[in-house]
């Protein structure tokens, strides 16, 4: 009678532990890092990590999009997943239903494999790598050509931290019709002090690229408030885009050598008329502050594009 009560109940309880792990694996996205668009600007292979959410090949539907911009100096695209964790936080955001699921894209913002040279994400003073422009002209519309995207202004974010943070918060600046909102963790703004102590070295592996090559003096200083400085975006900024709800978010630790740099920022920001969020935590400029940092930062970005921010 019992050999009989185990036969008849051992399959039915093999299918419920199945079920339960099928239905624990379909709560994970999945992540891939093996991948590239071909840029017509570059003309060469851009290569990216992604995640896509939970139900993504089963479904059909479509997704926003958040872009992720990693930081300088070794940072690269898998940093997002190996170090931030970014993809165990948006399962668990997404399964607790605190966001939507979004699709997370990782661009590689190195120069080449040597990078010696940061890129910021930006076109370089001479014109010859323009990464701004691939990004926007081939990265971004081949992405939402190759995966469900709900595509359109209203459905894509930045999220960038310290060099992308920079790139995030200037590239919303200049194009709110393209980006809905943006946010930044310990972005690398610099004083312009801290610009003009840099060594010839420094300065040529942060911004030998972005504001020219050997500049030192007033001459680097005049290319750093041109090109980098987020008052001169400003002037050109359409400011009736950010009156309404704050589509920027600055987070900095009041630890983090940037500090200074961001509280000019938001300053800059907050006399321009720009609504955005500033925080200030206890931490530096590492990785523990920055994941610290990703739940409130997904979240405003999530605000925006559910159109929650009850305004």
């Amino acid at each position: 009678m019992i050999l009989h009560v185990l036969r008849t109940a051992l399959p039915i309880l093999l299918a419920i532990l199945w079920a339960g792990a099928a239905s624990a694996q379909s709560a994970n996205g999945t992540v891939s890092f093996d991948n590239t668009v071909q840029s017509r600007t570059f003309d060469r292979p851009v290569s990216y990590a992604l995640y896509l959410p939970p139900g993504y090949a089963t479904d059909t539907r479509a997704y926003p999009v958040v872009y992720l911009l990693h930081g300088g100096a070794t940072g690269q695209p898998s940093d997002w997943f190996t170090l931030a964790q970014i993809d165990q936080v948006l399962d668990r955001l997404i399964a607790e239903g605190r966001i939507p699921p979004v699709i997370a894209v990782a661009p590689d913002g190195r120069r080449d494999a040597a990078n010696r040279v940061a890129t910021y994400f930006m076109n370089d003073a001479d014109g010859i790598m323009r990464w701004e422009d691939m990004f926007h002209d081939d990265f971004v519309p081949a992405i939402e050509l190759r995966y469900r995207t709900l595509g359109a202004e209203g459905n894509r974010t930045l999220l960038g931290i310290s060099m992308g943070g920079v790139a995030a918060t200037f590239y919303q600046l200049r194009r709110p019709e393209v980006w809905a909102g943006a946010a930044a963790l310990g972005g690398a703004f610099r004083t312009e002090a801290q610009i003009d102590a840099l060594s010839a070295e420094a300065y040529e592996v942060r911004y030998g690229g972005w504001f020219g090559p050997g500049l030192t003096g007033e001459a680097r200083l005049d290319a750093a408030r041109v090109r980098g400085d987020i008052g001169a975006i400003l002037g050109d900024t359409d400011k009736t885009a950010f009156q309404r709800i704050p589509l920027l978010y600055l987070d900095i630790g009041a630890d983090d050598p940037f500090f200074e740099g961001n509280a000019l920022a938001h300053m800059d920001l907050r006399n321009a008329g720009i609504r955005h969020r500033f925080v200030a935590r206890e931490g530096g400029h590492d990785w523990p502050y920055w994941r610290d940092g990703l739940d409130e930062a997904l979240l405003h970005l999530s605000a925006i594009l559910t159109r929650d921010y009850g305004e």
